[in-house]
């Protein structure tokens, strides 16, 4: 008999293409993905890799196996989502992933209420920029931002929610200095991989000095904050940070649209319901401030 664990093992490292890069994706260390290699290997009577400086390749056996192990995968995935979606208890698991920015500036008061309301619920938020595959189970739910609906994979269910809108931002005491001719060079602070959008222009405050790059949304905020240049952020992100202001003379960009995703089976569960339900009257009632409407300031 053939162990799944095992497939699981033979198909990380024909994918990874490494022992190493197998066992950083199971979570376990090297001489564990090696064992259970061999393992499979003598249950199979073939060599399934061969062993070279830049890796390992499959074997022509290895080539024949991989076939039938992404089929055996594939199997599995549905078997188990058909079986979570006929639990209809509340107690267990939840994963719900999300950017990093929408969680932090956004709904981690919402996840938390909604952990309050239903303290059986073991809660995963997972806040990356990465795409969790809903298909292969490693999130529930997803909640994300998109232009274009037509991106949609087919087999998600999706609620569609709010637009969500973005403007250029600077600190109000930098602002306030530029307006009274301050020489300091205004500098853009743009996220590395992105650079300046094409959409956004420098209003009525230009800038001279060169770009400040950086790397990730919470370095972006903390940038501008302390006065050295002009960003463009989610207007729910700007618009409700009072050490910002909007530049004067740009205008909005449309990001997209909220989307909760779920998958087949897995939306049919309670839990998985509960919390779709209740995050997107959550959400609905946050259109206001995803358009760049104003907002009431004490």
């Amino acid at each position: 008999m053939i162990d799944w664990d095992d497939v699981r093992y033979f198909l990380a490292t024909a994918r990874g293409g490494s022992v190493r890069a197998a066992a950083g994706q199971l979570g376990v260390n090297h001489s564990t993905v090696l064992r259970r290699i061999a393992q499979f290997e003598d249950r199979l009577g073939a060599q399934m890799f061969e062993k070279l400086p830049a890796g390992y390749r499959l074997t022509a056996a290895g080539e024949e196996v991989l076939e039938l192990a992404i089929q055996m995968e594939a199997s599995s995935h549905q078997l188990a989502t058909r079986v979570f979606g006929r639990d209809q208890g509340v107690r267990g698991l939840l994963r719900v992933t999300l950017t990093p920015i929408l969680a932090t500036h956004l709904l981690m008061p919402d996840f938390a209420d909604f952990a309050r309301r239903h303290p059986d619920i073991e809660m995963e938020i997972l806040s990356s920029g990465a795409l969790a595959n809903l298909t292969n189970r490693e999130a529930d739910v997803a909640i994300r931002v998109v232009y274009d609906r037509q991106t949609l994979p087919l087999n998600l269910h999706g609620s569609k929610g709010p637009e969500l809108f973005g403007g250029v931002y600077m600190s109000r005491e930098r602002l306030a200095a530029s307006r009274a001719g301050a020489p300091e060079p205004l500098r853009w602070i743009v996220i590395s991989m992105h650079g300046i959008p094409d959409w956004a222009s420098e209003g009525e405050v230009p800038t001279t000095g060169a770009p400040f790059r950086i790397t990730d949304a919470a370095a972006q905020i903390a940038a501008v904050r302390q006065g050295l240049g002009i960003t463009t952020l989610p207007c729910f992100v700007g618009d409700a940070d009072p050490l910002l202001a909007r530049v004067p003379g740009t205008d909005l960009h449309l990001y997209g649209t909220l989307w909760i995703l779920t998958q087949g089976e897995t939306r049919k569960t309670k839990r998985v319901r509960l919390f779709t339900e209740f995050i997107s009257r959550r959400i609905a009632a946050y259109a206001p401030c995803l358009a760049g409407l104003p907002i009431a300031r004490d």
